[in-house]
């Protein structure tokens, strides 16, 4: 429909203005037959008010109509509305939004298919995976709701998909259920004869039909072990003999003491095919990647994805089985340093999707919800179990999945490629303790480490190994630690080389309550057989562990702008460094010089003087990032003192990338 005439500059005199306020009456009319008052929208009314036709007619002619007011929703105009909509109107959110308006046709799919669910227990405990008698009420309760209409005659909405939709409001709006059920009264109260649940809780009931539901596990508070499978009736902790309830004298019910969160994946997997554009996607990596072999757009373009692809041929026979991703990092949900709180998430990514799609919000999948207030640790593989244990099921057994793309049942099979964590948490998970001299996993027990005496922690130096051999650094001794580097890189370690090595890990215990126990020499750094070896094909990969580029790039560049501005506390030109040069005789014109107070630290040529420092912190205040990128940063520094107000507000990824795009 032409809208021009809304902008015509004399609406007085204009025909075309004339006759599109006729049109835009007799639609009004039309969509409220039988009314005798309609919403204004002149400029002054904006549609907040209700006259009749008559005013309205005047008010458009004298005041004028809303310019903004393109999409007449409210006079009887069809309405494209996007419940996801936002400034970033991308591929990712069109096809988030498409499985919330596709809601009839993806049940109508799941019951053309065969779609079958788990039925998990309150305490972990899990029914075969027929369809049970309690899912099949669920499920024809879905086909009722799904093809109720959400009032007589409404042809848009039905009763699933107007709660659904509502839901998803709540979500991305940060309603409080308070509000939510606020929402609904009004919504009956101006709608007699809509189909609405009563209150939010009784709305979760009809999406929890979907499968938008997790278990509750109890664990021990001591992280000892989870009361789950054969321990589900136990009362208290087998090893430290803690109390699994709280204390409820006067409370009815017992309350446990620590509770983890685990959302089952093989539902969500399924979810994954039931939207055909989706289901699509998920064969992305197969049918419409590029493959050039040259350049690295996606995982499947890696080595390791094609090594993957060598050793389970059967695996990759199917595009549709999924190869996964874990990433887990611990965070205060309180937003309160003062109040310590740890809880780690661990989320799992499908590499399946296209690159645009995979890393984005609506993929991105809860797994386990570890409840601190301490982080699990080096125990984090007991809370880990649940989710081993469905992927170990999911790789051998699989899952009979309706592919709604393909309108046919297949074998849907997952495998866990990698995890993505910063280095403590490598440790965590791998299994091998990243401190000590011999730190990095990778080089193994052939790390080269260095003991500072004055700064008391170890360096490694040995990073020129993997220089070309005829690399100029490997002869630059000043430049180093003193002498030139001919040596090799340490060799590659196998899954069979650390299953050699964990033969000598024994007893081990998890729980905070166990006692720490003495590493021997002949266990290396390994603190444990990390939970991911009982996955068949982990002692096959190439590659296990990621770390992801974020905290390098925030621990570099805070270690870097704290030497280089002189920032107490964050730079690393200490006096122990200094001392510890001496002890080295390296970098003479950086030793200690004494002095009548002791001694004298001469300026390096890497710290800036002031003049220096006031010209960096104006060009940093100067720097202009888009909307959403970062904070303002030339409030977190003083030009007149050339520092930092507040260091820590520039701990920003989009500024750590300005920085090292301009190094």
């Amino acid at each position: 429909m032409d809208k021009n005439w809304m902008h015509v500059p004399n609406r007085f005199t204009s025909r075309e203005y004339g006759a599109g306020i006729n049109q835009l009456l007799t639609m009004a009319k039309a969509h409220a037959p039988g009314s005798t008052t309609f919403r204004c929208p002149c400029k002054r009314c904006c549609n907040n008010i209700f006259l009749p036709i008559n005013e309205v007619e005047d008010h458009l002619f004298t005041i004028g109509i809303d310019p903004s007011y393109t999409h007449w929703i409210f006079h009887g105009e069809g309405e494209s509305w996007n419940a996801n909509s936002s400034d970033d109107d991308d591929e990712s959110n069109n096809q988030s939004q498409n499985v919330v308006d596709d809601m009839d046709e993806m049940i109508e799919d799941i019951r053309a298919g065969a779609f079958m669910d788990h039925d998990f227990g309150e305490h972990g405990t899990t029914s075969e995976p027929n369809m049970s008698e309690r899912q099949s009420r669920n499920f024809q309760k879905l086909l009722e709701d799904v093809r109720l209409p959400l009032y007589p005659d409404c042809a848009k909405f039905s009763k699933l998909s107007f709660i659904v939709k509502l839901l998803h409001i709540k979500t991305i709006g940060g309603w409080t259920i308070k509000s939510f059920n606020m929402v609904l009264d009004l919504l009956k109260a101006a709608f007699p004869d809509i189909q609405l649940p009563n209150s939010y809780h009784e709305a979760r009931r009809l999406e929890h039909g979907l499968g938008f539901s997790y278990v509750k596990i109890d664990a021990c508070p001591n992280d000892c072990m989870l009361f789950w499978n054969d321990d589900a009736d136990k009362d208290s902790c087998s090893k430290c003999k803690e109390s699994r309830w709280v204390s409820s004298r006067g409370k009815k019910g017992k309350i446990p003491q620590k509770v983890l969160r685990y959302f089952p994946l093989t539902p969500r997997l399924q979810r994954l095919f039931m939207s055909k554009n989706i289901a699509k996607s998920m064969k992305w990596h197969r049918e419409q990647r590029v493959d050039d072999h040259s350049t690295l757009r996606h995982p499947a373009d890696s080595k390791m994805w094609r090594q993957f692809d060598k050793d389970h041929s059967w695996f990759a026979e199917d595009a549709r089985n999924v190869r996964l991703g874990l990433a887990s990092d611990g965070f205060n949900p309180f937003n309160n340093n003062s109040k310590p709180y740890s809880i780690w998430p661990v989320i799992l990514v499908p590499y399946n999707l296209p690159p645009w799609l995979c890393m984005k919000d609506p993929y991105l999948m809860l797994s386990l919800l570890i409840p601190g207030p301490k982080a699990p640790g080096n125990d984090i593989d007991v809370y880990l179990q649940p989710l081993v244990n469905e992927l170990k099921d999911l790789w051998e057994n699989g899952i009979d999945t309706y592919d709604a793309s393909k309108s046919e049942n297949f074998q849907l099979h997952a495998a866990l490629l990698w995890t993505i964590n910063d280095f403590p948490a490598y440790a965590n998970l791998s299994g091998w303790s990243t401190k000590g001299k011999m730190a990095c996993p990778l080089c193994n027990e052939d790390t080269d480490s260095m003991w500072l005496k004055h700064g008391r922690k170890h360096s490694y130096m040995g990073h020129r190994r993997f220089l070309p051999s005829t690399h100029t650094w490997r002869k630059k001794k000043t430049a180093f630690n003193g002498s030139d580097d001919h040596r090799l890189p340490p060799p590659e370690r196998m899954g069979h080389d650390l299953l050699h090595q964990l033969e000598n890990v024994c007893n081990v215990e998890f729980g905070k309550g166990s006692r720490k126990r003495k590493c021997r020499p002949d266990e290396l750094n390994w603190t444990k057989k990390s939970i991911f070896f009982n996955l068949p094909y982990w002692s096959m990969l190439s590659l296990r562990h990621n770390l992801d580029v974020m905290h390098i790039e925030k621990n570099i560049c805070d270690n870097v702008l704290g030497t280089l501005m002189g920032i107490e506390g964050k730079t690393k030109d200490t006096a122990n460094a200094r001392r510890d040069l001496m002890e080295l005789g390296l970098r003479k014109e950086l030793h200690l010089q004494p002095s009548s107070n002791g001694y004298q630290m001469m300026l390096g040529s890497y710290t800036l003087d002031l003049p220096e420092r006031r010209r960096f912190c104006e060009w940093l205040a100067s720097v202009k990032f888009p909307d959403g990128f970062a904070s303002n940063i030339s409030r977190c520094v003083s030009v007149a003192d050339g520092s930092c107000k507040d260091y820590f507000q520039l701990q920003l990824v989009g500024f750590y990338d300005l920085i090292y795009d301009l190094h």
